[in-house]
């Protein structure tokens, strides 16, 4: 898991894993999914939401009143790199259908097939010695 996670539970990590999957959750449902009973599902949920990992919204669900379970997503979480070839952006945002064989489309992937590629330093390893 990520370092915001470091200090969970293994059930709170799985829980957390859970929300992040389904976008949201009713808590009558989160529960019953991680297979533990509803005090220790609330229990989850609340530590979860004072951790700032997840939010809670007051729900009717089923006719029953329950929390809506959602994640937080953090602005620095997000990576729209993916989404870019050069400095454009990719023909598919914003967009329900994208021609393949539009000029905008073969553009951006014609910029992704020249982009140096981006090799995570883990990966590439120390640099060479210049040479002398």
């Amino acid at each position: 898991m990520s370092a915001e996670s470091g200090d969970l539970s293994e059930d709170e990590e799985h829980a957390l894993e859970l929300v992040r999957e389904q976008g949201s959750i009713y808590q009558s449902e989160f529960w019953k999914e991680l297979d533990v009973s509803s005090r220790k599902g609330s229990r989850i949920a609340k530590k979860l939401a004072e951790k700032g990992l997840v939010e809670r919204e007051d729900a009717v669900h089923n006719g029953n009143t329950t929390y809506l379970i959602k994640p937080v997503i953090k602005e620095e979480d997000l990576d729209f790199s993916l989404l870019m070839a050069g400095d454009m952006l990719s023909p598919f945002v914003g967009e329900e259908e994208v021609d393949a064989r539009s000029d905008a489309f073969s553009q951006w992937i014609m910029n992704l097939v020249y982009e140096d590629p981006v090799v995570p330093e883990s990966e590439s390893g120390p640099e060479p010695e210049p040479e002398q």
